[in-house]
């Protein structure tokens, strides 16, 4: 495999920003893998990247399993060789219901999904960036507006995000002596499967109910696409990609 290729790891890459950032990063020249539970939307992504000419790769993956992490870097490294780039998309909505009625199961679900596996691939990334040549590689987290303020009866959900934000802080730090740069991007209101109810009405506040403005999804994707051509001594810690016009600024 030639060294001067760039390659990519996708968690949630089936859908929503993940398929929409896989599709950005082939056209700028990565070599991507995508990871995600449900094959039949995998090959959906890799049917969408056939009239790219590029490298893609998809591997069935549960990233809340520390096996079947370790079994998406060896792959992925088995592959092509490196791991220059991380992105954390993978993640779990909570359900909407009032914080003293939730269950264990239910809270424990969402960490599973949203802290405890970004961290099991920030730590699998780790011990290949470190080891490779060159050293080093960037990990980008999605965060989501949650990270910054929290929607009603979400406590599962914010509470994990806003543990991102620690998580994404604590990489930075830890990945410097490996050459490793790690950020985060605080999305809002992208159009996406998981945000159509929004155009339904969305729970506020107050309690009262409004349909949310949204926003096409690739202005993620083209973030996160920034985010990742830096050069490795200069990175974006924390960037926020939001509908203009939706709740946040003053919640309003």
């Amino acid at each position: 495999m030639k060294s001067d290729i760039k390659v990519a790891i996708i968690t949630g890459g089936g859908t929503g920003i993940g398929k929409s950032t896989a599709l950005a990063l082939l056209k700028s020249g990565y070599y991507v893998v995508i990871a995600g539970r449900r094959t039949e939307k995998l090959q959906e992504v890799i049917d969408a990247s056939k009239k790219l000419n590029s490298q893609i790769l998809a591997i069935q993956t549960d990233v809340t399993n520390p096996s079947s992490v370790n079994n998406l870097f060896h792959k992925t490294t088995e592959k092509f060789g490196r791991i220059d780039l991380l992105f954390n998309n993978a993640g779990k909505t909570s359900s909407s219901g009032l914080l003293e009625d939730l269950s264990h199961d239910e809270w424990q679900s969402v960490v599973d999904v949203n802290l405890t596996a970004p961290f099991l691939c920030t730590q699998a990334a780790f011990k290949q960036m470190k080891n490779q040549s060159p050293m080093g590689g960037r990990i980008i987290n999605n965060a989501s507006i949650s990270a910054e303020s929290p929607r009603p009866d979400s406590a599962p959900y914010t509470a994990t995000k806003h543990a991102i934000t620690g998580l994404t802080k604590a990489t930075s730090l830890d990945g410097r002596k490996y050459n490793i740069a790690c950020g985060q991007i605080n999305v809002g209101n992208a159009k996406t499967d998981m945000t159509n109810y929004m155009e339904e009405g969305t729970k506020q506040a107050d309690g009262e109910m409004q349909v949310e403005p949204t926003m096409d999804v690739e202005n993620v994707a083209n973030a996160v696409v920034y985010m990742a051509n830096m050069p490795l001594d200069a990175n974006v810690l924390s960037i926020t990609v939001m509908a203009s016009k939706m709740p946040l600024v003053g919640r309003g």
